[in-house]
């Protein structure tokens, strides 16, 4: 039985599924990842700060003006689609099975392809927020706002609720994720290079009875996992779906 046969009898037999995702699901959707040989991090400067630094809690505090002109510009997505990964995955939900997400990413294309049960580490650029009185604000409302995005109510600042550098972790979400985890007899972890923390620690709390890895390159955890494949998350899943997945 090869690799791929069998992650799709895992999945088959799998009663509380845990999908663990990073930037590289959303690759085939047409959002760029950050550290791969193409991505946002690699990419020739464009910008007189790194971007590390220009998507940092005292960057957006500091320059907010130059934040957003990065964020706007490299950030945001606003008409990208779900891709085949993301429905394949959607689409393991049923009665009989519990699917649970857990993402890095901040795109809620899980959402949008019909998971249910997301928990989103690093939060969405489809929430915003008035620093002032707490006012929401759209994704549309916010790219319709030029410059620095203020508030309609009051005039104050408008924050996305992503979590930027030097920002900890909303508390209830990974408590959420790491229940989760810990719950699923299979965890299947997609696109991610696992160097991201604390997300990538979080893996240490599945103790169920597969624990599978997709993604193009290889990362330091491949040789823990069950069953590893370095390869596109799209045609691995289209594989999976000629089992019958």
């Amino acid at each position: 039985m090869d690799r791929i046969e069998r992650l799709a009898q895992v999945l088959k037999d799998s009663k509380h599924l845990c999908v663990f995702t990073g930037a590289g699901i959303s690759v085939p959707s047409g959002i760029p990842d950050f550290r791969s040989a193409n991505g946002l991090y690699k990419q020739k400067p464009k910008y007189p700060y790194p971007p590390e630094q220009m998507i940092s809690h005292s960057f957006f505090e500091r320059h907010t003006e130059q934040f957003y002109g990065f964020y706007k510009a490299e950030m945001l997505f606003p008409n990208a689609k779900p891709n085949d990964a993301h429905r394949f995955f959607a689409s393991l939900e049923t009665p009989e099975r519990r699917v649970a997400v857990v993402t890095q990413n901040i795109d809620g294309l899980h959402q949008a392809a019909g998971s249910t049960n997301v928990f989103e580490l690093h939060g969405s650029v489809h929430r915003n927020y008035c620093q002032n009185c707490g006012k929401s604000c759209s994704l549309a409302e916010l790219l319709q706002k030029p410059g620095v995005p203020r508030c309609d109510k009051c005039g104050g600042v408008i924050k996305p609720d992503v979590v930027l550098y030097e920002e900890p972790l909303n508390e209830e979400v990974v408590y959420g994720a790491i229940n989760a985890i810990r719950q699923s007899d299979v965890m299947v972890v997609v696109g991610t290079s696992l160097v991201v923390y604390p997300a990538a620690s979080y893996l240490r709390y599945f103790s169920g009875g597969c624990l599978a890895l997709i993604n193009k390159s290889e990362t330091a955890f491949d040789k823990e996992a069950d069953i590893a494949l370095n390869d596109d998350v799209v045609h691995v899943v289209h594989q999976l779906q000629q089992y019958g997945v």
